[in-house]
């Protein structure tokens, strides 16, 4: 019993986490009702399959997958090229679907050729440092607004919404910190379960309809064959080495607070590289949207004590499941979005906490804090920067200019080798 509440906490922070991207892009290509259901579905299943691969054959680590900020970046700049450089927006998406094909095939040779291990020898505690402090403070701005029940650019804030956000944060963190373990360890599940009920007390919590289908198999290619065209190519060629810098420093983040608790860990970034390639083509081959490593799983199995992999492996394969019934996508698609923001900063506080140890591991203090204070003003800079500013660049410039979290740890990464070399 305490096994399958364990995987059906981990469900659910999967689920939560997971589900606002697909709706997103469905939105920004105007598919339809039906079409935006089988999208949900594809996406989830592929996610399941896609923790599994890496936990059974790549990093084996408690890491869920999530759809990549970077795909989703690049889905929406494609969105924009519809009618210009695109005819529609099915061609559009069976570029993408061609980009993700791309990246998987990028990603075998960079493991293969062991460029990824070198890649990996560049995160130093230093980058981790900079890179959870960027993720924090990049994630923190969509938290906030989620809280205040802002969904679009000019909207007010909610009051009730914030209420009712503040209200389930405060019962988030009464369940993190509970002297009994076992309310640790499912605090998540019990914030978010409680964070529900006081929506619905509250009248806001809306029921979202996926499908009204008992059972769906995802289907592959839904889009058409696959487009291979020189600006996607060149896209995913340099999306792809993004992709790792957020694996390893994902992998890298979690090998700590599992060495904090005595867990033996490996360096299987070679391993790792050759799963995202294939979930990379899985995310294709099923017209989803690409996965990687999910950062914010340290301070998920943090705040829980959930440093087991069984758990996750069971979790892992619900989420496969649960795809596959869409009457039960239904039930957490209705989950009220500012209860998992709410609970997910709850999440993020203990990230601060592993930023701050890899900072401590640092001995030449005056380095990090040059190398730190270059990244965070450029990254965080970035992040400040309109989205529109960037429209008549090439994609390829615009997917990093426009993320100060890969922007920042770029910086990081070149400003801290040199000053070693130069050392």
């Amino acid at each position: 019993m305490q096994l399958l509440l364990s995987a059906f906490q981990w469900v659910a922070f999967m689920v939560a986490g997971s589900i606002a991207a697909p709706i997103a892009i469905a939105d920004l290509f105007q598919l339809s009702s039906e079409d935006t259901a089988g999208f949900i579905q594809r996406t989830i299943f592929v996610l399941g399959a896609a923790s599994l691969i890496q936990a059974l054959f790549g990093h084996k680590l408690p890491i869920n997958e999530g759809p990549a900020g970077l795909w989703w970046g690049v889905f929406a700049i494609y969105a924009g090229f519809s009618g210009t450089l695109y005819s529609s927006h099915e061609e559009v998406l069976t570029v993408l679907q061609g980009g993700m094909i791309v990246s998987g095939v990028i990603f075998f040779i960079l493991s293969a050729t062991g460029l990824l291990r070198k890649l990996s020898s560049l995160f130093t505690p230093t980058i981790t440092f900079i890179y959870l402090m960027l993720l924090i403070l990049q994630l923190s701005g969509s938290f906030i607004k989620g809280m205040f029940g802002i969904q679009q650019e000019g909207q007010s804030l909610q009051p009730l919404v914030l209420l009712g956000s503040i209200l389930t944060i405060l019962v988030a963190l009464y369940f993190s910190g509970h002297k009994r373990k076992w309310i640790r360890q499912y605090s998540i599940i019990l914030a978010l379960l409680s964070g529900w009920l006081i929506f619905i007390a509250m009248g806001l919590a809306d029921g979202t309809t996926v499908s009204d289908r008992w059972f769906s198999l995802p289907d592959v290619l839904v889009f058409g064959a696959p487009v291979f065209d020189t600006g996607v190519i060149v896209t995913s060629i340099f999306i792809t080495f993004l992709l790792t810098t957020n694996m390893i420093a994902s992998i890298r983040v979690m090998e700590e607070v599992m060495k904090a608790q005595g867990d033996p860990t490996y360096e299987r970034y070679t391993e790792s590289g050759f799963s995202s390639g294939l979930n990379q083509l899985l995310g294709g081959v099923f017209s989803a949207i690409g996965s990687v490593p999910i950062s914010g799983s340290a301070g998920f199995v943090a705040a829980t004590g959930m440093y087991s992999i069984v758990p996750f492996l069971i979790g892992s394969g619900i989420i496969m499941f649960i795809s596959l019934i869409p009457k039960v996508m239904n039930f957490f698609a209705s989950l009220p979005a500012p209860v998992g923001y709410a609970v997910t900063t709850v999440i993020f506080i203990k990230m601060v906490g592993l930023a701050l140890g890899e900072y401590r591991k640092e001995a030449d203090i005056e380095r990090i804090h040059f190398v730190a204070g270059i990244s965070l003003i450029v990254g965080v800079g970035a992040m400040f920067v309109p989205a529109s500013a960037f429209k008549d660049l090439p994609v390829v410039v615009a997917s990093v200019l426009n993320n100060g979290l890969i922007l920042g740890t770029i910086t990081a990464i070149f400003v801290e080798q040199y000053l070693i070399k130069r050392k």
